[in-house]
């Protein structure tokens, strides 16, 4: 059975009322959300509604089953944090603008990732590996919602995986920091502590994050049913193609159109949500 999900508070009564005569359904007050099963409305028509009020609606599929949800996993760069790692580093060489005006072409899918990374990464040749903790310790923030995201999954016993078309520099550190289960990312290419403009080995594209996620599940016994992926930028679709559950996080259009759930107001912990 499908279920509505309206993430917030405080529903205004005029607005609580517009909502159930959309849907036809009264919705049941939860702890941090309203709740409506059995819900048939067009898709479309709710994302209107709300984009309108400025609060995430959403409807999830009747496949869905929160009590066999054994892994979340995520991106990290504007999904996970706020900031695109190599945007920021490439800020310290006066390259930002150039470097990030790739990246939106790559995360709304119209160009190749690997080469888009490449050409990025090649731009940041010479630059000191100092450079990296410097974007780690001074720009790089979680977004809202992560780490009670992180700690309500612990407490459900789900794990959680990063993987990003980042780095290892940054992912590494996170893991660390935020005590998650599984990471991956790519290697940046240095020698004498100096950016030489290259990735060491297999990049981390879509299909890479896709059979990351392969391989946790089939190493650990879930099925990709039990599994919820969350991402913002087309590199995620394989993976959050094949998830019990995608969820798109102030995503690029073409991820909002092809994902069951989006969140575009609230933050990561509203995952928790469906798994009340």
């Amino acid at each position: 059975m499908n279920k509505l999900y309206v993430h917030t508070e405080n529903l205004s009564k005029d607005d609580l009322e517009r909502i159930e005569k959309i849907i036809d359904k009264p919705l049941s007050k939860q702890p941090g959300f309203y709740l409506a099963a059995e819900v048939t409305v067009e898709k479309e028509i709710l994302s209107r509604l709300s984009h309108e009020l400025k609060i995430d609606i959403n409807l999830v599929p009747a496949h869905f089953n929160p009590e066999n949800i054994k892994l979340v996993i995520s991106d990290m760069d504007s999904t996970l944090i706020s900031i695109e790692c190599i945007d920021e580093i490439a800020d310290f060489a006066g390259l930002k603008p150039e470097v990030s005006k790739i990246t939106e072409s790559a995360m709304r899918g119209e160009i190749d990732f690997p080469e888009s990374l490449r050409q990025r990464v090649w731009l940041l040749k010479g630059l000191t590996t100092d450079v990296l903790d410097k974007v780690y310790q001074e720009r790089l923030k979680l977004n809202p919602g992560a780490e009670n995201l992180i700690n309500g999954l612990r407490k459900k016993a789900i794990k959680f995986a990063l993987v990003s078309g980042g780095f290892t520099f940054f992912t590494s550190r996170l893991a660390n920091r935020l005590n998650i289960d599984y990471s991956k990312a790519n290697v940046l290419g240095a020698t004498d502590s100096i950016l030489d403009g290259s990735v060491v080995g297999e990049i981390v594209d879509g299909a890479v994050k896709r059979d990351f996620l392969l391989k946790i599940c089939e190493d650990s016994a879930i099925s990709l049913n039990q599994a919820i992926a969350v991402g913002d930028g087309a590199n995620d679709l394989k993976m959050m193609n094949i998830a019990g559950l995608s969820v798109a996080y102030r995503a690029k259009e073409i991820v909002q159109q092809h994902t069951d759930v989006q969140i575009n107001y609230g933050g990561l912990d509203l995952i928790l949500d469906f798994l009340a």
